[in-house]
């Protein structure tokens, strides 16, 4: 019988049920019923989540700016929401996701102007690239990636614009341009929390981006300008482009309806961009926008904020480039809350490295053990197998997930070591881990042993054959330097790349 350390505690597991609600994911192998709870950043308060329609939950995410390569804080936000989606899927509950591609606005205008070339040829490269991050992440791609040039969007743009104009909440300019009219929607600021009567009168703002001290009418639709160049498309107005908080509106309402479940991003999104996508949409639908709006903290980078001009602003590829893999990076960026500051750091990243390696170690003894047995159950009051959904459960606590997760390998690791694992249990831990695996994808890469090394193996089971023990360490001391580490194990040789062994 598999026992945990006497005096040893774990993360109490949620029990509370639900109430008057048929929505109830069941817990791994156990039958049990776990709530879901996330914080709302709209109430400040952790809340049972009840979607609108039990068999499907809608996600909108907001995507990037594509005037550049992503990077690492921009992925902490995608991580996160990736989390969350898994998480979910692990529950049993089907999701749609949408995460939208901003191709025009302020920056990518002033990007490819720079650059001599059309909007398309400018932000093309830095599309291409965020989908090779993300597979490089290891993160889901959602189920639709709307880019907020394409006509089909460009047409619900100017249609929502056009009945925020027809009920009085949008008004056309001077200078040709259309703005909201902030003060036609009394709810305005709820999502950041400050009231209409801070802000000024007879403002308005053209920029996409401001903050609380400038803020006041927003504009939905820009008229054309020089500045644009060739960046217009044909309204009711006259030739302009859309303004970026009216592209969100569009996007979401467009592919998931007028009411959303879930709302992600980075708490630099709640104003002005999703209090103005929060006012534009409920004005046009007349329906609640979002039912659950969850934010992530930013990132900084060895306990400062990451800026180019402090030389700790890193993309994904800068750190591939420093020898650390996508797994490594996606482990070091969820293994902090989403609701809680994270440092990247370089030790981070080390840590996460030894932590992988500790986790690859333990799955490759199960293996090992399994043989051709058949799963065998293990009592779940003597390992925390419960431990690791029940916390992402309560509000996606993932320290409490994978303190439950590395309580499992160490527990289990001593049952090895004492011989008292039995093969159909191993079998059973395995099954186990594929669904860890399935929320957290942190399965090692398939990586094939090099030609050389198999080589190189061959000749030292020939050397130890013929008890030629001085050859044997110098074969294993040059497949080190090769970057395979060799192990002796009483089935042979077990060769696995020396990066697992930093």
């Amino acid at each position: 019988m598999l026992t945990l350390p006497r005096g040893g505690s774990l993360p109490n597991p949620l029990t509370e049920p639900l109430a008057d609600v048929d929505f109830r994911p069941r817990g791994a192998f156990t039958g049990v019923f776990m709530p879901l709870r996330f914080f709302n950043t709209m109430t400040r308060a952790v809340e049972d989540f009840t979607p609108k329609d039990l068999g499907r939950i809608g996600i909108y995410t907001c995507g990037p700016t594509v005037y550049n390569f992503a990077h690492i804080g921009n992925f902490r936000a995608y991580i996160f929401e990736d989390l969350l989606q898994r998480h979910l899927e692990y529950r049993g509950i089907k999701v749609e996701r949408v995460m939208n591609l901003t191709d025009v606005d302020d920056k990518t205008i002033r990007g490819c102007r720079a650059a001599g070339v059309s909007l398309a040829e400018f932000t093309t490269p830095f599309k291409k690239a965020f989908f090779e991050d993300l597979d490089t992440l290891r993160i889901k791609r959602a189920d639709h990636f709307p880019e907020a040039t394409e006509k089909i969007h460009i047409d619900r743009m100017i249609s929502m614009i056009s009945d925020l104009i027809a009920k009085g909440h949008a008004y056309r300019a001077e200078d040709g341009s259309v703005y909201f009219r902030i003060r036609s929607f009394p709810a305005y600021g709820q999502l950041a929390h400050f009231h209409l009567e801070d802000l000024r009168d007879g403002v308005r703002v053209s920029n996409d981006e401001y903050d609380k001290e400038n803020a006041g009418d927003f504009a939905l639709w820009k008229a054309w300008d020089e500045r644009d160049g060739d960046v217009a498309w044909d309204s009711p107005w006259g030739r302009g482009r859309p303004g970026w908080h009216i592209e969100c509106s569009a996007m979401a309402t467009g592919l998931l309806g007028p009411e959303i479940d879930i709302h992600c991003g980075g708490e630099d999104n709640i104003f002005p961009h999703h209090e103005a996508e929060i006012a534009q949409s409920e004005c046009v639908t007349g329906h609640r926008f979002v039912r659950l709006w969850m934010h992530c903290r930013h990132l900084q980078v060895e306990g400062t904020k990451m800026a180019k001009s402090a030389g700790n602003f890193f993309t994904l590829r800068d750190l591939r480039e420093k020898g650390w893999s996508g797994r490594e990076v996606r482990f070091a960026l969820i293994s902090v809350k989403y609701r809680e500051p994270l440092n990247f750091t370089f030790d981070g990243l080390a840590a996460a490295r030894a932590a992988l390696r500790r986790l690859d170690e333990w799955t490759l003894r199960l293996h090992e053990l399994t043989g051709a047995d058949l799963p065998e159950p293990l009592d779940n009051h003597t390992l925390p197998l419960e431990v690791f959904g029940q916390s992402l459960d309560d509000d996606l606590n993932i320290s409490g997930a994978l303190a439950g997760l590395f309580e499992v390998v160490r527990a289990t690791n001593r049952s090895m070591d004492a011989g008292n694992l039995m093969p159909g249990q191993a079998r059973f831990l395995l099954e186990w881990l594929d669904g860890v695996h399935s929320v957290l994808a942190m399965e090692p890469d398939e990586i094939g042993i090099p030609t050389e090394i198999i080589a190189l193996l061959d000749e030292r089971a020939a050397a130890r054959a013929a008890k030629d023990w001085q050859l044997s360490d110098e074969l294993r001391d040059k497949m080190l330097a090769a970057g395979w580490q060799v192990k002796d194990t009483k089935e042979g040789q077990k060769p696995t790349p020396a990066s697992f062994n930093l």
